[in-house]
């Protein structure tokens, strides 16, 4: 098991971005599992020719996302993101739902913007 991520330089997608997505690809197939340890961000870095504030940002997007925890200097490892995503989901859901009723939206209104905002955001994956 490696981790093996492609940059497209000639992308419209930033350099950052198609490293997160990639390593939360893998994560999320199991290709990387749980525990699984990443390289350093220096050292992967340089193996993809890259700055690495490029790298530590992906890194920060995927410990935001709760795809990795960072342990100081012992690195960044695979986190078990099944139930962060969940509970980061399940807050982010409360929290609309707080919002769209003091804004005055009946459930109705409030479902059709969640299922437009999904459908712009995947039908983008697609």
């Amino acid at each position: 098991m490696a981790l093996k991520i492609t940059v497209d330089p000639d992308s419209a997608t930033a350099p950052f971005e198609q490293i997160r997505a990639q390593i939360a690809d893998q994560v999320r197939s199991g290709a990387l599992p749980v525990g699984y340890k990443l390289p350093t961000v220096r050292g992967f870095a340089e193996e993809l020719g890259l700055a690495a504030n490029t790298v530590a940002k992906a890194y920060r997007a995927l410990e935001s996302d709760g795809v990795i925890e960072t342990r100081g200097r012992h690195g960044s490892f695979v986190a078990a993101a099944g139930d962060a995503a969940a509970r980061e989901a399940a807050s982010a859901a409360a929290a609309y739902a707080q919002r769209v009723r003091r804004l005055g939206l009946d459930r109705a209104a409030a479902e059709t913007a969640v299922d437009e905002a999904l459908r712009a955001v995947y039908a983008a994956d697609a």
